[in-house]
């Protein structure tokens, strides 16, 4: 059986309550370096009714042109923690701020699956080197 970690509330990590998109990508954008502009990856960041964090995941590491994300890593991340909501994350290489057709596929499967465990898709980000979109602020959730 695999293990995998959850990062909450350790040693490195610090609680924030998170009131807007551009304060989520501040907080998310801590979980990526250079290689931001090399290759995608997602991420969750696990929240509580207060919209504070409880925790975040690293779900997957790609390619320069897309990662995979499996709805059952995140739904077993969301029910372990007890999160009531859960923003999604991922990077664009290309400095494309767009969505993709997959991108917004996976929000909405996300959406639905987590609805039947009572948690919350709040956003969905996707970071650029100097840049994001929220799905939230352009009514996508």
């Amino acid at each position: 059986m695999n293990n995998y970690t959850l990062k909450v509330e350790d040693s490195n990590y610090n609680k924030v309550q998170i009131t807007s998109s551009k304060q989520a990508e501040k907080t998310i954008r801590q979980f990526y370096h250079d290689d931001i502009e090399i290759y995608e990856s997602f991420f969750i960041l696990l929240m509580n009714r207060n919209n504070d964090t409880i925790g975040h995941a690293k779900i997957s590491q790609g390619g320069i042109t897309g990662t995979v994300i499996d709805r059952k890593i995140i739904t077993k991340y969301c029910v372990d923690s007890l999160a009531s909501g859960v923003i999604l994350a991922h990077n664009h290489p290309s400095g494309n701020t767009n969505p993709s057709h997959s991108d917004k596929t996976i929000t909405t499967s996300l959406k639905e699956c987590l609805k039947l465990f009572d948690v919350d898709v709040l956003d969905h980000i996707i970071l650029t080197k100097d840049n994001y979109y929220s799905f939230a602020d352009e009514n996508n959730i």
